[in-house]
């Protein structure tokens, strides 16, 4: 029997039965104090009792911080999911615990991120870390009557297939444009990008270790190729318009004066074999940065510019190897797609190039 107690303006139950732990709740009212100990009593009659204190107890921001200490270590982006849990830490529903957490308080957060102009990816990353906490919570942090309010929300569809490549005319607008800031290295990523077709993170883990000029080649040891659908291929041929950029690199690297050497010379003559460590000595944030703001500039004049993203680099890339007459396994094992279909999502092809086909 449950043993119910009047606490000043409170009613406490309090139920004790062997092989459960103590439960007790608090209630504003006798009535609604025998309720729930009839429900808990029947459920531990009939064996369905799970134990929901833990979850009542726990703050959503007190699960983020266990969730980024216990869990982000072990995810292959750490810095991104660290900066989700921190928005969500900001934000209103942190304080609330993760019992009272409904779909419709999810809900009302995605539809105010929309509201606010943010992706639909963006939303449904931010989405997708809570509905993997609370997986973990009832999993494994003994919280199995916890339910995943994310469970019957309409989630955001997320990233949309993207077909923008340069126009005419813009690769060297921006080229000039972001050889002309103060980052050295935007420039070369920025070609780089297009002659490798490298994802970001990949391209700027580049090390001069693994960079074979003699026979145009870059090797990826197994702990740098990634894995699933990010992956890179172990080796990457280059292009001899990606030697001459690493070329430029390595000219950074000496200090030589790049720019004048470039303009009078072209690529500077410079050997690979004393250098070490990473290609480009400066982060993916600060070039990305440079990027942003080129862009920007430049759309003051070209609207059309402000449509352009980085990873569009890496379908220009894609498609350009095509229009060069390589077969689909060979462009494959460059771009490091795991599939025809994906390639296929990648590239596009210019009507123009197809005509020399035709006849």
């Amino acid at each position: 029997m449950a043993y119910i107690s009047q606490r000043g303006a409170y009613w406490r139950a309090e139920i004790r039965r062997r092989g459960y732990k103590p439960v007790y709740h608090t209630f504003d009212t006798k009535q609604q104090a025998q309720q729930w100990a009839r429900r808990v009593e029947g459920e531990m009659d009939s064996r369905a009792y799970l134990d929901s204190s833990e979850s009542e107890r726990t703050t959503l921001r007190e699960a983020l911080e266990r969730y980024r200490r216990d869990i982000v270590p072990e995810k292959r982006h750490p810095y991104q999911e660290n900066r989700r849990i921190d928005r969500w830490i900001r934000h209103d529903l942190a304080y609330r615990t993760l019992a009272s957490l409904r779909g419709t308080d999810f809900a009302k957060y995605r539809d105010d991120r929309r509201s606010a102009g943010r992706a639909e990816n963006t939303i449904r990353l931010e989405l997708q870390i809570i509905s993997h906490l609370f997986e973990i919570a009832r999993k494994e942090w003994g919280m199995e009557g916890l339910s995943n309010p994310l469970g019957n929300i309409r989630k955001p569809a997320g990233s949309q297939a993207r077909d923008r490549r340069l126009r005419p005319g813009e690769f060297e607008k921006l080229h000039a444009l972001l050889s002309s800031s103060s980052n050295l290295w935007a420039a070369p990523a920025f070609e780089l990008a297009i002659e490798t077709s490298l994802r970001q993170g990949a391209l700027f883990s580049i090390r001069w270790e693994w960079l074979n000029a003699e026979n145009r080649m870059i090797k990826f040891p197994p702990d740098a190729r990634g894995a699933d659908n990010k992956g890179v291929p172990a080796v990457i041929p280059l292009s001899s318009r990606a030697i001459n950029v690493f070329r430029t690199l390595a000219a950074i690297a000496e200090g030589a004066d790049v720019r004048l050497a470039r303009s009078r010379h072209g690529p500077p003559n410079v050997s690979f074999a004393s250098l070490n460590g990473p290609v480009f000595g400066s982060s993916i944030n600060a070039v990305i940065c440079v990027w942003k703001r080129v862009i920007k500039t430049a759309s003051v004049e070209d609207p059309e510019l402000s449509t352009l993203r980085w990873h569009d680099l890496r379908h220009e890339a894609a498609s350009r190897l095509f229009e060069k007459g390589l077969h689909p396994m060979e462009v494959a094992s460059i771009t490091g797609h795991r599939s025809m279909q994906m390639l296929k999502r990648y590239t596009h092809l210019k009507p123009e190039s197809l005509l020399a086909k035709l006849g």
